[in-house]
């Protein structure tokens, strides 16, 4: 964390552990960008008298960071809040909500490129629905005026309009945004609505998130179960990061680098999960693309083995295959949430459906498929109780549908990472 009195470029906030931003401003050229966590008691004097020169603003000084500000953007008057500050030459401070600009950007894109219409005619017919009253909630309501130019309704958990009934309320929601931290890591993944909630929207096209980690939140995987087009926050945070940037710098920016910038991002956070039949090489494979990306490695069966004080086997000797699967769920869940690991998975992972979201929220899924020949059951007490041939019946259909990549094992770890590797673009 910054010092009040060095910084050039922040960011403000409460809680800042989770937060992306100093590498994407280091991308910008908004740097040194430093992370500065100060209480409420605190922050109004930081805001007036840091000495620094550019600051974006986040949970929950949004509000504060509007009312401190000497000359306010249009859009900070409208909504009464800011998320980006700069000052001035003359010592006075400026207030911009970049955040509107940011979520602007990522709804006409992905009305572009997910819904294959530009953003007004995609949209436009209907109402938004978005889900918070917050500082995000107001951005979001305004960069969707501004975009679609349809109606927007803020719904939160209390009050008139609250989650209940909601779609009997809004039965036109064409376009429904979480602003809400619920889901947010390490609370994921969750979600502010259920699957029944989302699907009594006759006419939903289409499911935003504010919330960037993880990179499927838990409403959007809702969205993904139902066939209804989705996107959490990250191309957000970078374009408001690339607008805030412009302010801090005082010149244009290439628009071009936000999304260069926010693929880096996905490529760098996004877990590799590697699954197969017991004996596939998940192991060595991890350990061998690991050290090639220079990622952390977890096998799962050590941080069972961890978690439950001894290893998978004798915890199944011991207490049978259903207690063994609750608590693999949850080291899976445990470390399916992180982000930028190799993770190799026991190969009864696929037997129990919730661990599919909790490797999936924020990984790419990748079947190492080797011929069943080749496998041993040594030290593996599934495989002997119910033979290799049977496990293979049971789980190879799972493995395919859980498997974003599939390769066939080329013989040696080193040649599957390698393999995997370039099916990535790693």
């Amino acid at each position: 964390m910054a010092s009040a009195r060095t910084l050039a470029f922040g960011l403000l906030g409460r809680t800042l552990g989770h937060s992306w931003s100093p590498q994407i401003h280091a991308s910008l050229g908004s740097a040194p960008y430093a992370l500065v966590e100060k209480e409420p008691a605190d922050a109004e004097s930081f805001l007036r008298e840091g000495s620094w020169r550019g600051l974006n603003v986040t949970i929950p000084y949004k509000r504060l960071a509007a009312d401190v500000a000497d000359t306010k953007s249009e859009r900070v008057e409208r909504i009464g809040v800011a998320n980006a500050l700069v000052r001035m030459p003359d010592g006075s401070i400026h207030a911009e909500n970049t955040d509107v600009l940011g979520f602007s950007w990522m709804l006409s894109r992905f009305c572009e490129q997910r819904l294959d219409e530009e953003a007004r005619s995609a949209l436009m017919d209907g109402e938004a629905l978005v889900l918070g009253t917050g500082g995000a909630a107001l951005a979001v309501k305004a960069a969707i005026e501004d975009t679609l130019g349809c109606p927007v309704a803020l719904v939160s958990r209390k009050g008139n309009d609250s989650y209940e009934g909601i779609s009997e309320r809004h039965p036109r929601t064409t376009l429904i945004v979480n602003a809400t931290p619920v889901g947010m890591y390490p609370d994921c993944p969750q979600s502010p609505v259920d699957d029944a909630t989302l699907a009594s929207f006759p006419q939903l096209r289409a499911v935003l998130d504010a919330v960037y980690n993880p990179e499927r939140t838990g409403i959007c995987l809702a969205a993904e179960r139902l066939g209804i087009p989705s996107e959490s926050g990250l191309a957000m945070l970078v374009a408001q990061a690339h607008f805030s940037s412009e302010l801090f710098q005082g010149r244009s920016l290439d628009e071009g680098a936000i999304e260069q910038t926010e693929q880096r991002l996905r490529l760098s956070q996004r877990n590799i999960i590697l699954i197969g039949m017991p004996g596939a090489g998940k192991t060595s494979t991890g350990r061998s693309l690991a050290r090639s990306l220079h990622r952390p490695f977890i096998d799962l069966d050590d941080a069972f083995a961890v978690d439950a004080g001894m290893p998978a086997a004798q915890y199944i000797s011991e207490k049978g295959e259903p207690a063994f699967r609750d608590r693999e769920s949850k080291v899976t869940a445990s470390y399916g949430c992180k982000s930028g690991l190799v993770i190799a998975c026991g190969g009864g992972v696929v037997t129990r459906p919730e661990n599919y979201d909790a490797i999936h929220q924020n990984g790419t899924i990748c079947f190492i498929d080797r011929p069943l020949y080749q496998l041993s059951s040594e030290g593996r007490p599934v495989s002997q109780l119910k033979g290799i041939e049977r496990l293979a019946n049971e789980r190879m259909g799972l493995y395919q549908s859980w498997a974003d990549v599939h390769i066939v094992c080329t013989g040696s770890a080193a040649g599957d990472a390698q393999l995997i590797r370039a099916k990535l673009g790693l």
